[in-house]
């Protein structure tokens, strides 16, 4: 419970709305549903280490029930450069409530990936969201879900174990190249239009599903858990909407 009250409260803070484009694109967030498959939508920031917990549960369920589809939403808690001095007073002091952050949340994670005094010792500015968010939008372009999800997965790893500082293009791109993207590819649709309203599409979605807080999935489009809970408590609920629904 305390670590889900702490990440509503850093969503709550961090976040500035949403664009008020409405054009519609490839990356469409209106999802049928049926009787013979579950949807999870995986709401997540790539700057949330409670996600990066998470994220190895998800895909342990949707290896159990091969009925499960992911479908990723992108979520931005830092949203511009300038939002966490605005919040916390200072780029400095905002840097090290988050690593406090991390360091709460690795004991949360199974395998303790998060290295927050490996952080600590970096001289960087904490990164913010949306560089890594739209490179995660520009390998779904390319390759769905699964290469959303790739992405997400290894930039996370690089952000919180490897403390590489993400708001460098050129880590980002290394991390495309780590999981087999087209190069020439994923830079021409990182740097679209495209993929910009992807992100800004993903983070309405998630307004108007009222999603405040990450990590969330919405199961089926109804049936909402938020926060990093173990993967026993994702299997209860997976087995007891099957039960449930028609």
């Amino acid at each position: 419970m305390k670590q889900i009250m702490v990440s509503a409260l850093l969503v709550l803070v961090l976040n500035t709305g949403f664009a008020k484009n409405q054009k519609e694109h490839i990356m469409n967030t209106e999802l049928s549903y049926s009787d013979t498959t579950l949807v999870i939508e995986f709401y997540h920031d790539v700057l949330c280490a409670w996600c990066y917990a998470l994220s190895p549960r998800i895909r342990k369920l949707s290896d159990e029930y091969p009925e499960i589809e992911v479908y990723h939403r992108s979520f931005a808690l830092s949203p511009n450069k300038e939002r966490i001095s605005d919040v916390f007073g200072s780029k400095e002091e905002g840097k090290r409530q988050i690593i406090e952050h991390w360091r709460a949340a690795n004991k949360n994670d199974d395998k303790h990936r998060i290295n927050a005094n490996k952080m600590e010792q970096k001289d960087f500015d904490y990164p913010h969201s949306m560089p890594a968010l739209l490179a995660c939008k520009a390998a779904e372009l390319q390759g769905g879900q699964t290469a959303h999800w790739n992405y997400f997965d290894a930039v996370q790893k690089v952000h919180l174990t490897d403390c590489l500082n993400i708001d460098d293009s050129n880590v980002l791109i290394k991390v495309a190249e780590s999981i087999g993207l087209d190069m020439e590819k994923f830079i021409r649709d990182f740097e679209s239009q495209e993929v910009k309203e992807a992100a800004e599409l993903d983070l309405r979605h998630a307004h108007n599903t009222g999603i405040n807080s990450v990590p969330s999935v919405n199961i089926n489009g109804k049936y909402k858990i938020s926060g990093a809970v173990s993967y026993a408590h994702l299997k209860e609920a997976i087995d007891k909407i099957k039960r449930e629904e028609p």
